[in-house]
């Protein structure tokens, strides 16, 4: 067992830092589910006629910026550019870049992920698919992380039409006005089974209607399930709703609003997606039993028997955070730095080598899961007297591994041994 955990420790704050082609887009953290921000966007009706508004939301967690002590206060700062192109990236048709400043006299916040900057701005577009590419830059730091992602804008011109969905955070009421924050993140664990959210409907009349709430797993499994008959206005109608006492476990879900008529037709959908994730849980794992599957790399047979035999869910949960609890090397800090860099070597290894299987799975994969990147990558693609290969060199332990691709279908497998208690995952 030790000598399948010592590279991981070894490699652990050095691996990164390597010069390897492999894994030469590390920083480009969208890559890796790996968030430095969130954002979400909600489309309302606008004032400009037959254009619809876009509600854009950024949210900065502290932990993620660069602070400056000044005086007896911490100052950050840094520039947020939301850019709005066509479906394919052919045209910029719109864009707005601003900066946000931060001010704070308590150290521990500007170390806080729970603690965080939000921002709002909002576009008015015509109905259609855009590419939202919204990017981040510390102005201390310089360092810059964005994300883009298409995005599909709703008409509101039929006499019935419904709007996005906001999750929320909390909601409060002063004199009256109802303050929401919302929940940018869709992280809905912290709020122990509730999730409260927010929508509207647009009608040209009065009318009697029925409202079906469902929650659907990644499965495609309906786990929650409540219809309600309501009463519209002509106009808008802002409607607030919370599920209470939903019992849901790691993963990915998608909440699912359908309007139907009083003989049950489903008139108008809208949806959002959101995930559970506990806290000091990677947040690349999205199912907890594949998730224990994939520590074969680090976890002997006993341990993973001890934790799959568990009687229910929360006990495996359980067991399974207890074997990590045992090898975080600073367990005084919120972080688990082990925890958190074998399953981020897990999810680049299936964004980077995933072929017919699963790339964790693949030599590649057991390798960089095992050792971290290598210090340099030797490519063979196209010579003419061999099949294509790859050697991956670790100067840190002095051993090259060559990697060979028999099919010609980028199916590089292992030609070098393992040596060690590692042998046996090949």
């Amino acid at each position: 067992m030790m000598n399948r955990l010592l590279p991981l420790f070894l490699l652990l704050f050095i691996g990164n830092y390597s010069i390897a082609q492999v894994e030469n887009a590390v920083e480009d953290r969208s890559i890796l589910s790996l968030p430095v921000f969130y954002y979400d966007a909600v489309s309302y009706p606008s004032s400009d006629t037959g254009k619809t508004r876009v509600d854009i939301f950024i949210q900065v967690p502290y932990n993620q910026i660069q602070f400056i002590k000044s005086k007896d206060k911490f100052l950050a700062e840094y520039l947020v550019t939301i850019s709005i192109y066509d479906e394919h990236r052919l045209r910029l048709l719109s864009e707005k870049s601003w900066t946000e400043k931060i001010e704070t006299a308590d150290f521990d916040i500007t170390i806080s992920r729970n603690n965080s900057n939000l921002s709002l701005k909002s576009f008015s577009l015509q109905p259609n698919n855009y590419l939202i590419r919204i990017e981040v830059e510390d102005k201390d730091s310089r360092k810059n992380y964005s994300y883009s992602n298409v995005y599909k804008v709703e008409d509101f011109s039929d006499s019935l039409a419904m709007s996005g969905i906001m999750l929320i955070s909390s909601k409060s009421n002063t004199d009256g006005n109802s303050k929401v924050i919302p929940n940018i993140s869709g992280n809905i664990v912290q709020q122990k089974g509730m999730i409260p959210f927010f929508y509207e409907v647009y009608s040209d009349s009065k009318k009697n209607i029925v409202l079906n709430y469902l929650i659907v797993n990644k499965q495609q499994e309906t786990i929650y399930s409540n219809t309600i008959d309501y009463t519209i206005d002509s106009g808008r109608n802002q409607i607030f709703y919370q599920i209470e006492n939903l019992d849901v476990s790691i993963g990915e879900y998608l909440l699912q609003i359908n309007l139907k008529n009083d003989q049950l037709q489903t008139l108008v959908t809208s949806s959002k997606s959101f995930y559970s994730r506990h806290i000091g849980i990677p947040e690349s794992i999205k199912d907890l039993d594949k998730a224990i599957e994939q520590m074969i790399y680090i976890a002997n047979t006993s341990d993973l028997k001890f934790i799959k035999e568990a009687s229910n869910y929360e006990a495996k949960l359980d067991r399974f955070l207890s074997f990590w609890k045992l090898r975080d090397p600073n367990p005084s800090t919120l972080e688990n730095e082990i925890f958190n860099e074998y399953f981020r070597r897990v999810e680049y290894s299936n964004k980077t080598f995933s072929s017919y299987m699963e790339g964790w799975k693949s030599d590649m994969g057991m390798v960089y899961i095992i050792l971290g990147a290598p210090n340099n990558v030797d490519r063979h693609p196209f010579d003419y007297d061999s099949k294509p290969y790859e050697i991956w060199e670790y100067y840190n332990i002095n051993r090259q591994f060559v990697f060979v691709d028999r099919t010609g279908f980028g199916d590089y497998r292992l030609a070098t041994p393992l040596y060690g208690d590692n042998y046996r995952f090949r």
